[in-house]
């Protein structure tokens, strides 16, 4: 196509159209400064047009492409997002929902659970410990040594200077010199033995504790039980009187049976109550915690151990009578201050020598007391011991003449006040041989502790 200018002047004319255009967009752009981003970027488009003229059409044609690429992938893009979205939003609830489900803390949950209630079953052993831990005369004990201890140390650093003792006319200056560490040494002595002799008797309050809130337990299961047969008995009686073959007080002899079953029953509630407020007291812990106590109602190995030999055992372990020793030892040590000093004659000397005698004396004493003891408890370890054979076998001839009993009322050959007396003689058998356990458990452990078994 021939054009009539040249090529020259063709390009002089379009540059001058372009700065044409270029001044009117700049005046719009001034008035709408709005939409001047987009005339600044349309006279851009159109100065890299026209610089772009002569570039050819190979150029053009591969922007065209790579534009309609571009086109496409964003349409295919476009396409794809709400698909895409739903798959997300599917995704997100899905993880909304397993989040919201504590399946993995479940396990560390049930286990610490069961971990907390583990920690909870309480045995002999356990209590025993509680309470050296908690029990408040035990604490109260170890205290007081303690002070008694830092006051005698107090008294052995402040001693006067042996020249001011030398010029003092009193015995009682040298005594703190020379005799101080002796003293605070038996001293100290003696009141670890004051606590030992504390812990002993908390430790045989607790096991004392411990077998009767277990008997306790184990009560209130027995109650339960005549309490279900009572019922049970009830429900046959009320079956007899529908079909005619039982009278009127055949019921009203059940319902008292049941009646005394619950009352017993409230009763054996309440002891249990009591009896772990009593286990929770001497403890030292919250009289209201409650416990999973460890099933030993068992009969537990009594020492076997002959009378002469178990008082000649607690004459040797026992801390009253180490005690007493220590307490002779610093009499002794009294009187022999005093005869250094030429002083056995005068009232302090006179007073020193029957302190000596004084503490022989309680010797002897405490050695009778605890053969008495142990005598004692050796033999009312063989009485209970003895006792729960005649308790086992009144209890399984109850339950015999109990089943035999119902089943002559079933026959038609026994009253219903006959089944109810054998159910609650079988009861009571059943809770003598319950008590007769109870009492042997205590019996053991009362002899362990007069024979002075630490542990």
């Amino acid at each position: 196509m021939n054009f009539p200018y040249s090529s020259k002047k063709w390009l002089a004319l379009s540059m001058a159209t372009v700065m044409a255009a270029s001044i009117g967009v700049g005046a719009v752009a001034s008035a709408n400064g709005q939409k001047a981003p987009e005339a600044q970027q349309q006279s851009q488009e159109s100065k890299n047009a026209d610089a772009n003229t002569n570039t050819g059409n190979t150029a053009a044609d591969a922007a065209a492409k790579d534009t309609a690429a571009k086109d496409e992938a964003a349409n295919a893009a476009s396409d794809k997002a709400p698909a895409a979205a739903g798959e997300a939003g599917k995704e997100q609830i899905a993880n909304t929902s397993t989040s919201s489900t504590p399946a993995a803390p479940a396990a560390p949950a049930a286990n610490s659970s069961s971990a907390a209630d583990a920690s909870d079953v309480m045995t002999l052993e356990k209590a025993v410990e509680q309470a050296m831990q908690t029990n408040p005369k035990i604490l109260s004990a170890r205290l007081d040594a303690k002070n008694a201890d830092l006051n005698q140390s107090l008294t052995y650093e402040t001693t006067i200077d042996i020249r001011k003792e030398l010029l003092d006319t009193s015995i009682d200056a040298s005594k703190q010199k020379y005799v101080g560490r002796a003293q605070a040494d038996l001293t100290e002595t003696l009141n670890k033995l004051a606590v030992g002799v504390t812990e002993s008797k908390i430790k045989l309050g607790v096991q004392q504790a411990y077998y009767n809130l277990l008997h306790a337990e184990a009560d209130l299961n027995l109650k339960k039980q005549s309490l279900n047969r009572a019922k049970a008995q009830l429900k046959v009686a009320n079956a007899a009187f529908e079909v005619g073959t039982k009278a009127k007080t055949d019921i009203l002899q059940a319902e008292m049976g049941v009646a005394g079953a619950e009352a017993a029953l409230a009763a054996a509630e309440n002891t249990l109550a009591i009896s772990q407020m009593k286990f929770n007291e001497i403890l030292g812990v919250d009289v209201n915690k409650k416990w999973k106590l460890s099933q030993e109602n068992k009969l537990v190995a009594a020492p076997s151990i002959t009378l002469e030999q178990a008082q000649a055992k607690a004459l040797e372990q026992r801390l009253e009578v180490k005690q007493k020793a220590g307490e002779l030892n610093l009499a002794e040590i009294n009187v022999k201050i005093l005869e250094e000093w030429a002083m056995l004659s005068t009232y302090q000397g006179r007073i020193a020598r029957n302190n000596v005698e004084k503490a022989k004396l309680a010797i002897d004493e405490q050695n009778r007391l605890i053969k008495m003891e142990v005598a004692e408890a050796y033999l009312n370890l063989n009485a209970a011991k003895t006792a729960i054979d005649f308790r086992k076998k009144a209890q399984e001839a109850a339950a015999e003449s109990y089943r035999l009993t119902n089943l002559r009322f079933e026959n038609g050959l026994a009253t219903t006040l006959e089944v109810i007396q054998a159910e609650e003689e079988f009861s009571d058998r059943e809770n003598q041989y319950l008590e007769a356990i109870r009492n042997y458990n205590l019996a053991v452990v009362n002899f362990e502790n007069v024979l002075g078994v630490s542990k």
